[in-house]
């Protein structure tokens, strides 16, 4: 047994953040876990080194999932920050409403929205993908899902973009971010059901408290999960699909001539470009993986990105191919963990790409501009010059 191989690779520095995938490669080389010096945190780098560290709750706690202790203090109590068995009845009130059959009544609704949104961008020929589309549709499907009205409704983007900012290391991002991430907190620390709209699933959790379903005090931060954790990656993930499809003519006309490749181009999106760029665990104990010992206590993070473009497990993972449909991608997560709203994303994601193969012959979009995360790795401005209508 010997020590993972060391690094002087800073994983939160803007040039990686903005681009990771060269330096994913240069770690997965060294080896499935390599100590960062800069962060002090043991990253895990390959497929199986990380599909076996998510299923593996006990060995690799969630009471570490952020790079800065305040953040992890602040998460106590959520099941994002948990491990079982609270972690299990936290989350089977956030999954309730998100499972299939929750979500069978909310699909007509969720595709009629994306194909209303759709036409009018390709009527207008040109558009702003990420302020149009990729941030328009998520923020009105979550906040008519939950049930948020007013000011809330109007700070959505803010608030879901800092719970994110504000995971990683304590750098400068994260320190702007933490009194916006503050508000959001504060917020879900006093709403009440009266505060969110009658039938919504909002007004369901604190029902679901009331009968005592879920713990006293725990249905604000369920909202505070739906908020923190679903906006700014779906956000990401639609931004993707626009800028890879506008880049991949080729796999657009695919998916628009067999439109039964629709779940396969959004798995193939999460798997190519993930929407998260490193996610926290603690080591409970000394863990062996690969021959190299990770010691107890240890900060790991988890490089989804790194996992998904693995050649060991991807044949051309470099390459994003449609026709792959990778459905074990690593980026909703895996195990006990996996990613509680990863059913409504889907009818999102597939909603658009539905709308896009059924409305568009060729997008020509511009150069995406990208501005520096620590954990949503996101396009910030992504103009659609032309639209060809099919």
């Amino acid at each position: 047994m010997t020590t993972p191989p060391t690094s002087g690779i800073d994983l939160f520095a803007d040039e990686v953040v903005l681009d990771p995938y060269p330096v994913y490669a240069e770690l997965r080389e060294q080896g499935s876990v390599v100590h960062l010096e800069k962060n002090d945190v043991h990253v895990l780098t390959r497929y199986d080194a990380i599909r076996g560290a998510l299923a593996d709750w006990e060995s690799f706690s969630s009471a570490s999932i952020g790079f800065n202790p305040t953040v992890n203090e602040a998460l106590t109590g959520t099941s994002l920050a948990s491990d079982p068995p609270v972690h299990t009845q936290l989350r089977a009130t956030l999954t309730e409403n998100l499972s299939p059959r929750a979500l069978r009544g909310m699909k007509g609704r969720i595709e009629a929205k994306a194909d209303a949104l759709v036409a009018e961008l390709v009527e207008q020929r040109s558009f702003e993908a990420i302020d149009a589309l990729a941030r328009a549709f998520p923020l009105e499907v979550v906040a008519d899902l939950i049930g948020f009205t007013g000011h809330v409704r109007d700070n959505m983007l803010r608030w879901g973009q800092a719970a994110m900012q504000v995971i990683g290391p304590m750098n400068q991002r994260t320190a702007e971010s933490f009194p916006i991430a503050g508000e959001l907190y504060g917020w879900c620390s006093q709403v009440s059901a009266t505060d969110l709209a009658e039938g919504s699933v909002g007004r369901g959790i604190f029902e679901a408290e009331a009968r005592g379903t879920v713990p006293a005090g725990t249905a604000g931060h369920i909202i505070h999960q739906y908020l923190g954790a679903g906006v700014d990656t779906t956000v990401a993930a639609i931004g993707n699909i626009v800028a890879l499809f506008g880049t991949h003519p080729d796999q657009l006309d695919l998916v628009r001539e067999d439109r039964s490749l629709v779940p396969a181009a959004f798995n193939e999106v999460l798997r190519f470009w993930a929407p998260v760029h490193a996610w926290g665990r603690r080591a409970t104990k000394d863990v062996e993986i690969d021959g190299t010992v990770i010691p107890a206590g240890a900060q790991i993070a988890i490089l989804f990105g790194a996992g998904n473009r693995d050649p060991r497990h991807y044949e051309n993972p470099d390459t994003f191919l449609v026709g792959r449909n990778p459905v074990d991608h690593l980026s909703f997560g895996y195990g006990p963990h996996g990613c509680a709203g990863q059913g409504l994303a889907r009818l999102e994601a597939h909603a658009v790409i539905e709308a896009l193969s059924r409305r568009v012959k060729r997008l020509v979009v511009g150069p995406e501009v990208r501005v520096p995360g620590n954990i949503t790795r996101s396009i910030e401005e992504l103009p659609v010059l032309e639209v060809v209508p099919a």
